[in-house]
């Protein structure tokens, strides 16, 4: 145990409030046990057995956030833990501490802004101004490879010609984010925020989807430290139809083991307010500020002994 890291994080959570306290933005808390769990095919839920049924715990709590926001709750802001089937090593712990927020009327861009400036509070030896990049530039900088046109076996070359040595078939977006995470993100700067935005479409999730020099692209960002990724935003779906089709689309690409969560529909159908919003990792902002390389470092109880 790393009793430094619990006098950081105790001043990490007393600045976030801070932030969002002169903002007026609202804390709120929601549950962390649902009824439904995150059909997203690349995020697995922990079940658990109780004497009401079968319950998941949260990944994100944005659906009942979102709830809260057609509820007229206004901007709101949640610290919480959350909880994914990762595996647990240097940058991943299964049990993890995540902050998330909505601005109402916010576009995307000046959400992008705000998460600068927070994380500029909270990991204060950053000096340099954030680096703002699309999804096509990082790759045509890094692998001189537009990824929105590039084919499969073009895709799959350009890998090759990187020394990534992968035997077998693979749709576009794997390819895509194999070259991200092996050849575009070490690239990113080790002492400067670098914003990705303009991700495909494929890689949309609750974001809007608007064209840009004829391709179509989702509003949505990812923040990075060096190639360490610190959170993702989004401009907001607020489309009933369109929610519920994404939702039904990936239950059925899990094979249905997930329920969808109906009541979070329900409430999409009353109208979800014009909003930007963001989930940032507190446990790898952590890290930063205190310069370390590993999460066991930064946690009180890492997965294995907790």
């Amino acid at each position: 145990m790393n009793l430094a890291a619990l006098h950081e994080r105790a001043s990490l959570n007393q600045q976030v409030r801070v932030f969002f306290a002169e903002r007026k933005v609202l804390e709120v808390e929601t549950p962390a046990l649902s009824q439904a769990g995150n059909t997203d095919p690349f995020i697995d839920s922990f079940s658990v057995n109780t004497p009401h049924g079968l319950r998941y715990l949260h990944t994100s709590p944005e659906y009942p956030m979102k709830r809260l926001l057609v509820a007229g709750a206004g901007d709101i802001y949640q610290l919480c833990k959350v909880w994914r089937r990762d595996e647990s090593g240097k940058r991943h712990n299964p049990e993890f501490t995540l902050l998330e927020w909505y601005r109402l009327g916010f576009t995307w861009q000046q959400l992008m802004h705000e998460v600068a400036d927070l994380l500029h509070t909270l990991i204060p030896h950053l000096q340099k101004p954030p680096r703002f990049c699309s999804y096509r530039e990082a790759f045509l900088e890094s692998v001189q490879l537009d990824p929105h046109l590039a084919t499969e076996a073009e895709l799959s070359a350009c890998a090759q010609a990187h020394g990534i040595a992968i035997s077998g078939d693979m749709p576009v977006q794997a390819w895509r984010d194999l070259l991200l995470t092996h050849c575009v993100e070490p690239q990113f700067p080790t002492d400067q925020l670098t914003f990705l935005y303009h991700y495909p479409a494929s890689q949309s999730a609750l974001a809007k989807i608007q064209q840009v020099d004829g391709q179509a692209v989702a509003e949505r960002f990812e923040v990075y430290l060096g190639a360490l990724e610190l959170g993702n935003g989004y401009q907001e779906q607020t489309d009933s139809a369109q929610n519920r089709l994404i939702l039904v689309q990936d239950a059925h690409t899990r094979g249905h083991d997930i329920p969808v969560d109906e009541r979070f529909l329900a409430a999409l159908e009353h109208g979800l307010p014009e909003c930007a919003g963001v989930a940032l990792g507190i446990d790898r902002i952590l890290l930063c500020r205190m310069q370390r390389d590993d999460l066991k470092q930064v946690i009180a109880f890492s997965w294995e002994v907790a």
